[in-house]
């Protein structure tokens, strides 16, 4: 058995959502809306992994830009 690498999607700079219930999820890079994870549907439908897949980069995630909330959630 080979390893297995899962891709995250989510964390991929070409995943976005959609405003549709049906198809929320879509790749830019690939051109496609969907229910389903994208990179399990390209395995599905390709039969090999995804070649588009890139990082979003630190500056797109709140977490590493520094973001703090100004709600204080203390009760």
């Amino acid at each position: 058995m080979g390893s297995v690498n899962k891709i995250n999607c989510f964390r991929c700079k070409h995943f976005s959502t959609t405003w549709n219930p049906v198809f929320p999820r879509a790749c830019k890079a690939y051109g496609f809306k969907t229910k389903e994870v994208l990179s399990t549907y390209i395995k599905k439908v390709t039969g090999a992994e995804c070649m588009q897949f890139q990082p979003k980069s630190p500056a797109n995630r709140n977490h590493s830009s520094g973001f703090q909330s100004r709600f204080n959630l203390r009760l």
